[in-house]
């Protein structure tokens, strides 16, 4: 696997008569399968997933009676599935999806008593579902997923595959009614979304294991079922675009395990009328009701807040786990990729992971959080490895949905390194897909087994076992096979220890090219980067900070971009640039800046963003610009950027810690649109540790900008989400008051609430944002402080920071023009700023970082705590 190999398969692969795995998965490979590897009656498992294999899948496969695991998953195989298979009566899991294939299932797979996971989704399938799959003694999934099944309906009979865990038959063109699924009793995931199918839903009460019901998109009427109420496990509940009808109730959070647990409800665009009990969702809990009747019932409390188009759960928490703050920094030695243990019983232990890509193909819940310690439970359990040995340094949703993972495996205690037979084991485990399956997590795969550092002398042996072999059957000569495995692993040896020894003497630029390989973003050339700035001339120069400088560039098909340019031989350039690519890569939202690609050809470091043309927040405030924001383009400033970082902390996966808000890192497109900006600093939330906890915090060295800092963070190193809930209610007075946090000592926290307490907040109110309503500015003002309190437990969830400038913005909107031109004369709103309040200079604090044209800053200072 991962040999970057082109060409097709040879037919003589099949003379290989006693091979029990064949691994050719992410390659290049083209042609057809070969026939003839169905005469190696020994195969236990076929991975061919991830090439671009055509052409229709061979009959004689159906003779490997041996193997357990068939994967072809990701190729570009077409024709239909041939009967033969149903010979298979060894085979455990059949992965077929994302091809061509089209044709009748044949019905005689169900004769494999065996199989435990049927993934066919993502073909051309045709027919209809055969009801004889309720056969299936063993069945755990069954994913069916984008096909074309038109006018068939789910055979009743599929409710008594008792064995079943996830049934998703997603965007198949079936029609008919749902089928009472009610009595297999380890069901956890449905999916029967994007069909056509009518009647009413099923009443009976599913299996307490539901995480997952999505039913959206279909023409289901009647009342949503009670028994939906009684589900402790549930985690997403998809009713939306149907015809359902009556109340709902919202017993269905008051039931749930616990109250933190997260809970998404989408039941938009129906016919409810009604809503039984008190609308007060806990903040995990996400409600959706827009397009029903019971959205004009203004007799329900709180209706108005979730009718709206984005209304969001508060919490998802992460899957990274981060070193005690307390441990000496730049103490493990980096050349080596050293690192701390972060779960290591003897606190502050150096060591040097491996590091492994790791993907679940098919998993039965929509929310991993809860279920982080059960999966690191049941990984070291099989790999013979301590709980604190395995750290999950990311992970993210893919399309499928699969849960891409990042795992990193450290060596047990008392040792920095794994020796060569023990890298050697855990390798071999990986990827001879000896890990046991479990229900919840289902099937799995290798995507990559990375040696780097200390183990890159590995991989000449790492690739003999698991990778030459592909390398090699294409030139099998008989007579000199034995001696030319010898001459190549002989040759890989020279030239890993060479390259090993080039790693040592350039590390920076190594660890940034194999960090950054990420999925939709686009490598640039050296070249391209040259010609889109006119090599660099000073007249597109519109930026410069401590991370580097930012040039406007147009690319080949004209679009316009900044180009953020690290500095040479930059450490803490190159550590911001892979942070930035890592997090910016995966996620997206209105309210955050794009990251369009990377160039790190030629010794270079270089981002390249969409181009914010209205540069930043800090400079439409500032007194030295020609125009003024009203009040109300103020608030629709302040409510996009809060929105940007309420997805960091809700939506991302993982979810995120800004670190860095501030006015120059809010940008303003061409219709004015907050975009937060730099994610260098930034930090992935906490999980929960050994006993299930999830901390509520990240101890971490203390960076940011002065004046936006939470004060709880910079004393206590303690880094939470309400640290963001600080930096942006300063962001909210700079609004208010054009003031800068810090100027000639003064803070504008202090000079703000000394304004409030002395009832003259409107003395401090900046003068050139017009008339305004008194209402709307005071509830703005109040949330503003409330944001800026000292105790974070004081300070509002970014949810709740969210409603609150939506429900100001619903209260402006009321206001008809005139009466928004007036405010009540007792505020004295036009009064001249007090001597005590501060404004703008031309001279700037020390420690305040560079605004730049164009709005790419990237200076923030780093404050190290003394230990």
């Amino acid at each position: 696997m991962n040999m970057n190999l082109s060409g097709s398969l040879a037919p003589e692969l099949g003379q290989l008569s006693h091979l029990k795995i064949m691994n050719f998965m992410w390659n290049d490979l083209t042609g057809s399968v070969p026939g003839e590897i169905g005469n190696i009656k020994s195969l236990k498992l076929l991975l061919l997933n991830g090439n671009r294999f055509s052409g229709s899948l061979p009959d004689q496969l159906g003779y490997l009676l041996n193997l357990r695991i068939f994967q072809i998953d990701q190729n570009q195989i077409s024709g239909s599935i041939p009967k033969s298979f149903s010979h298979l009566n060894s085979m455990q899991h059949i992965h077929f999806n994302n091809n061509s294939l089209s044709g009748q299932i044949p019905k005689e797979l169900s004769n494999i008593s065996t199989l435990i996971h049927l993934l066919l989704d993502s073909n051309n399938l045709s027919g209809y579902l055969p009801p004889e799959f309720s056969a299936f003694p063993s069945i755990r999934i069954i994913q069916l997923d984008n096909n074309n099944f038109s006018h068939s309906d789910i055979p009743a009979s599929y409710g008594n595959i008792s064995s079943l865990v996830k049934l998703s038959l997603r965007n198949c063109k079936l029609q008919g009614s749902i089928p009472d699924l009610s009595r297999i009793q380890n069901l956890s995931y449905l999916d029967l979304s994007w069909n056509q199918l009518s009647g009413s839903i099923p009443q009976n009460k599913l299996s307490n294991n539901m995480t997952t019901i999505i039913l959206s998109h279909n023409r289901l009427d009647g009342s949503i079922p009670k028994s939906f109420s009684s589900i402790p496990s549930l985690q997403k509940l998809s009713l939306e675009n149907n015809l359902l009808n009556g109340s709902f109730s919202t017993d269905i959070w008051q039931k749930k395990l616990t109250s933190t647990s997260r809970l998404d409800i989408d039941l938009r665009n129906n016919s409810l009328s009604d809503i039984s009990g008190t609308l007060e969702p806990p903040l995990s809990v996400t409600l959706r009701l827009q397009g029903n009747p019971v959205c004009s019932n203004a007799s329900v409390r709180n209706i108005i807040k979730f009718c709206g188009s984005e209304a969001r759960a508060e919490h998802e928490t992460t899957n990274s786990t981060n070193v005690n703050g307390s441990c000496p920094i730049h103490a493990c030695p980096k050349d080596n990729y050293y690192e701390y243990v972060p779960t290591s019983p003897v606190p502050c232990s150096c060591a040097s992971p491996l590091r492994v890509g790791w993907r679940l193909k098919s998993p039965s819940f929509s929310y991993f959080d809860p279920y982080v310690h059960y999966f690191l439970l049941y990984m070291t359990s099989d790999l013979h490895l301590d709980l604190y040995q395995m750290l999950i340094e990311s992970s993210s949703w893919e399309e499928g949905p699969r849960l891409r993972m990042h795992l990193k495996v450290f060596p047990a205690v008392g040792v920095s390194t794994f020796n060569k037979s023990e890298v050697i084991r855990i390798s071999e485990l990986f990827s001879s897909w000896d890990i046991s399956v479990v229900d919840l997590f289902g099937p799995y795969e290798l995507l990559n087994f990375t040696l780097l550092g200390p183990y890159s002398y590995l991989n000449p042996d790492i690739q003999a076992k698991h990778k030459s072999k592909g390398a090699l059957i294409a030139a099998i000569v008989a007579g000199v096979f034995a001696a030319f495995v010898s001459t190549i692993i002989a040759v890989l040896i020279k030239r890993q220890h060479a390259k090993y020894q080039s790693i040592l003497s350039s590390r920076k630029r190594l660890s940034s090219r194999l960090s950054i390989k990420m999925d939709g973003i686009k490598s640039f050339t050296f070249r391209e980067m040259t010609l889109a700035t006119n090599n660099f001339d000073i007249s597109n120069q519109v930026g410069e900070g401590g991370y580097g400088t930012v040039f406007k560039g147009i690319l080949a098909d004209k679009t316009i971009v900044a180009i953020k340019r690290a500095k040479e031989g930059s450490l803490q350039g190159q550590k911001e640039f892979l942070t930035e690519i890592s997090l910016l890569s995966r996620v997206h939202h209105r309210n955050l800046v794009s990251l369009l690609g990377y160039c790190d050809e030629e010794g270079e470091q270089m981002l390249v963003y969409e181009f914010m043309c209205n540069g930043t927040l800090r400079n439409w405030i500032s007194v030295t610009c020609k125009e003024s924001l009203k009040f109300g383009a103020r608030l629709q400033i302040a409510l996009g950027a809060a929105k940007g970082i309420l997805y960091l902390h809700t939506e991302a996966h993982p979810p995120i810690f800004h670190r860095d808000i501030k006015a120059s890192n809010i940008l303003l497109d061409s219709k004015m649109t907050a975009k937060v900006a730099d994610f260098g600093l930034s930090r992935l939330a906490p999980v929960q540790d050994d006993e299930g906890v999830l901390p509520n915090h990240v101890s971490t060295i203390v960076k940011g900008t002065p004046g936006y800092l939470d004060p709880e963070y910079f004393l206590t190193r303690k880094l939470t989400d309400k640290s963001d809930v600080y930096s942006l209610g300063v962001v909210f007075l700079e609004i208010l008051t054009g003031m800068r946090p810090i100027s000639h000592g003064k803070n504008i926290v202090r000079e703000v609430h000394l304004a409030h307490d002395s009832e003259k907040m409107y003395s401090v109110m900046d003068s050139t944002m017009g008339p305004y309503p008194s209402e709307c500015m005071e509830k703005f003002a109040a949330l503003a402080l409330k944001c800026c309190e000292d105790k974070p437990e004081d300070r509002p969830s970014m949810l709740k920071v969210v409603r609150e400038l939506e429900t100001i913005q619903s209260i402006l909107n009321m206001i008809p023009d005139t009466e928004a031109d007036t405010v009540d004369s007792k505020t004295k709103f036009n009064e001249p700023k007090s001597s005590s309040s501060f404004s703008e200079t031309t001279s700037r604090d020390a420690f305040l970082s560079s605004d730049v044209m164009g709005g790419y800053s990237f200076s923030g200072v780093s404050l190290t705590m003394p230990r």
